[in-house]
């Protein structure tokens, strides 16, 4: 491939991250990678297809076992709130729930759906507490 060509994919690759979900870096090292062999050709160092190819690889590899996993939890762990748990909280009920059965309810900002997994009814107005979060459910008891 041409050098001009491993940087378009470099560019390609490093756009894709930005607009992916959470592709948790490994498009970076990849969009670097054809990056960094595209600057090779372009200052002059020849190299044979297969060669673009394996120095391609060997920097995707070294790069995802050296930086990547160090990188992500440096962004994503330093994220405010990121990891906290949330049992223990209260949330406030706007309608009675009785034992076992599910509702709406709102909890910073958000509506989750909640479960009674105690075996006292909760009242609406009462404040309940978070025992356990399974997905986007959060399991309730009364106070």
């Amino acid at each position: 491939m041409t050098w001009w060509s491993w940087l378009v994919l470099g560019a390609v690759l490093l756009g894709l991250e930005l607009f992916a979900i959470d592709v948790q870096f490994y498009l970076v090292f990849l969009g670097l990678s054809a990056a960094l062999v595209g600057l090779a050709g372009l200052f002059g160092v020849s190299m044979p297809e297969w060669a673009q190819w394996t120095l391609f690889a060997v920097l995707a590899l070294i790069s995802f076992f050296t930086f990547r996993k160090s990188l992500y939890e440096k962004i994503r762990g330093g994220a405010r709130g990121f990891g906290d748990t949330i049992s223990g909280d209260t949330v406030g009920m706007d309608e009675d729930l009785a034992p076992g059965s599910e509702t709406r309810a709102e909890y910073r900002g958000t509506g989750w759906t909640v479960r009674n997994t105690g075996t006292a009814p909760i009242i609406a107005g009462s404040r309940a507490k978070v025992v356990k979060v399974d997905g986007l459910t959060l399991h309730i008891e009364a106070q």
